[in-house]
């Protein structure tokens, strides 16, 4: 569903249900959903988002699924939350309070779910919501509670840092440490 102006507008300060349960092998945070996400109710839901295509490059998943198949993720023993809930159209019109208050209730959300691995797609997002400003991208030396902490690229097409090929090979770092190969 391409999602018209009027309901791209209508999605602003919106949320959308996490995609989360027991037994997660990696729980994946976003910085916040955008206004795609928030018309669909679909996490990573514009065209161009490379975190589907990066999931499935992995070996994450065995196919590349779409923001509508969601709910799939959490037979693959993966789910998607954010840090701040709101939607907004940039991340840039967050603040970092909001991201402190985010980081604080990501943690509530890891503590009740106990994944095996946390990965926050994002470094400028874990580094103000955690208050690591020196934190750099992979496995973070100090666990969330008792979970694996790790921070993987963006997969929004804006991030010009990295590659479809980049993202995908982070990824899989992850995927290789938390399924022991």
């Amino acid at each position: 569903m391409k999602p018209t102006p009027e309901q791209l507008t209508a999605a602003t300060d919106a949320t959308i249900e996490d995609v989360i349960g027991p037994d997660l092998r990696v729980l994946f945070c976003g910085i916040n959903p955008g206004l795609w996400s928030g018309a669909t109710g679909h996490h990573f839901a514009r065209p161009g988002n490379r975190f589907w295509p990066g999931l499935y490059r992995s070996g994450f998943t065995p196919r590349q699924l779409r923001p509508e198949e969601q709910q799939e993720l959490l037979g693959l023993g993966l789910g998607i939350t954010n840090v701040v809930a709101r939607t907004t159209a940039k991340a840039d019109e967050l603040t970092a309070e909001e991201y402190r208050s985010g980081g604080q209730a990501l943690a509530e959300r890891v503590a009740r779910w106990q994944p095996r691995a946390l990965a926050v797609l994002g470094i400028g997002a874990y580094r103000t919501a955690f208050g690591r400003p020196k934190a750099v991208v992979g496995r973070q030396d100090e666990p969330l509670g008792g979970t694996e902490a790790w921070v993987l690229p963006n997969p929004s097409g804006l991030n010009a840092h990295y590659t479809l090929d980049g993202i995908a090979a982070e990824f899989r770092k992850l995927r290789e440490a938390v399924d022991g190969r």
